[in-house]
């Protein structure tokens, strides 16, 4: 059941162009974005919010079903609409079949290095900053079974990410985009994966346990906020020889 919250508005006045669904959708967008409903909470009821507005039931689903389409809202059959909780993990392990691991085992995570550095020119591109400005770099291992499968760096921009920067690593959990949510309130609500061939070098070759030179997959990621603007620039290295991928085109 979706929860009541005796939900009022303050109807902001027409915005030329926009159809009246449109403009609920904007405000109500808006709303999500100042945290009146949290990831993951459910949407005041359709009914309630259609009074509240002073509009039929059909231009309240109307604007809902817009912001459904956009990724903000998801419906859930039988309970109601909730705003998208983000994404978890979002695993970069789909791309790979390691043949030494257990299927069934979830992977751990290591932090090697974590230190503040000015953006490079790369860096303050992707995540819309300006050159120089601070960033905190990671440099995680995640292993299954004990062994090294992907070799990630990761640039957060401060001081969004700060508490990251000044909490112990060893107190986090082994998915980072759960972390970034309860420490930093960075919900992860989608990513863009681009991926490449490369060979390693010595140094990230032997914290994977491979020798130089050895083929890599290298998957770059954009991770976005609810916003739309980019908060995590991601590198990871993994085994060529254990990519796979599946894609159903229909």
């Amino acid at each position: 059941m979706q929860q009541s919250s005796q939900f009022t508005a303050d109807v902001e006045p027409s915005i030329p162009g926009l159809s009246r669904y449109a403009e609920l959708a904007t405000d109500l967008r808006a709303r999500i974005l100042r945290g009146q409903w949290e990831p993951g909470q459910a949407l005041t009821a359709e009914a309630e919010l259609a009074r509240a507005y002073g509009v039929a039931l059909g231009t309240i689903r109307q604007a809902i079903a817009l912001l459904v389409d956009q990724g903000l809202l998801e419906r859930r059959h039988g309970k109601g609409t909730f705003v998208k909780a983000g994404l978890g993990g979002a695993s970069m392990l789909r791309f790979f079949r390691f043949r030494h691991a257990d299927s069934s085992q979830a992977p751990t995570s290591r932090i090697l290095n974590r230190k503040r550095i000015p953006a490079d020119a790369a860096t303050s591109q992707a995540l819309t900053i300006p050159e120089n400005a601070p960033v905190l770099a990671l440099e995680r291992l995640r292993s299954i079974a004990g062994q090294p499968c992907l070799l990630e760096t990761i640039m957060l921009p401060l001081p969004l990410f700060e508490p990251l920067a000044s909490s112990d690593p060893a107190a986090w959990g082994d998915l980072l985009y759960p972390e970034y949510q309860r420490r930093c309130g960075v919900v992860v609500h989608q990513a863009e994966d681009q991926l490449s061939f490369d060979t390693l070098g010595a140094s990230n070759a032997r914290r994977l346990g491979l020798t130089k030179g050895h083929p890599c997959v290298r998957v770059r990621r954009r991770a976005y906020d609810l916003t739309g603007r980019c908060v995590e620039l991601r590198i990871t290295l993994g085994d060529a020889f254990d990519f796979e991928y599946t894609a159903h085109v229909r």
